[in-house]
């Protein structure tokens, strides 16, 4: 069972940007083709939901089997090489891309949690993960992280910029922290 979740994840890695992706150029020649009326979308009526939820499950593990094997990963960068050239797929596939990878992947960037103080005089203190510790690249010294601060019963967040000394790390598991704030506090933490 752990071999089938890690390939999983390996295939989930390789197939969500490149559908999502494939999704967002389908439907803007799909809204373009609206526009001119010259687009039939031919979707067959009898498509079996739960065949259809298992072949994907299917095929996602199989392309996780296959990336780990070293041509796959040949023509899988190959891939990717050409996704990043070309202007309005690049975009979107590396920001897909590199959104997943901080969830799951060799690349994780969820795995440090932190207590961070966003008021002093409150002494209000938000649960987030640490994303960056080197923020020289966009001009902004070593005495600063950039902390990323998940929105409860939401996927989304917001991030900040804070001293690293305002930083306290939290010595409980990234997944349990993730856990605890997106369900506002409310899911018991192990």
């Amino acid at each position: 069972m752990r071999k089938f979740t890690r390939y999983f994840l390996q295939g989930l890695l390789v197939v969500v940007p490149v559908a999502i992706t494939g999704l967002v150029l389908y439907k803007m020649v799909v809204y373009i083709g609206m526009l001119f009326g010259r687009f039939d979308m031919i979707v067959h009526p009898y498509a079996d939901p739960i065949i259809f939820t298992v072949l994907l499950i299917l095929l996602i593990f199989l392309v996780g089997l296959l990336a780990t094997n070293y041509l796959a990963r040949f023509f899988w960068r190959e891939m990717e090489r050409i996704f990043e050239k070309a202007p309005l797929v690049k975009i979107i596939y590396s920001s897909i891309k590199d959104f997943l990878s901080a969830f799951i992947g060799n690349k994780k960037r969820f795995n440090k949690p932190v207590l961070v103080t966003t008021n002093v005089q409150s002494n209000i203190q938000e649960m987030g993960f640490i994303t960056q510790d080197d923020l020289t690249k966009i001009g902004l010294g070593r005495d600063k992280v950039a902390v990323y601060l998940p929105v409860s019963y939401s996927i989304s967040g917001r991030l900040v910029i804070v001293p690293a000394a305002s930083v306290q790390p939290l010595d409980i598991p990234s997944s349990d922290a993730m856990k605890f704030i997106v369900s506002g506090g409310v899911a018991d933490v192990d």
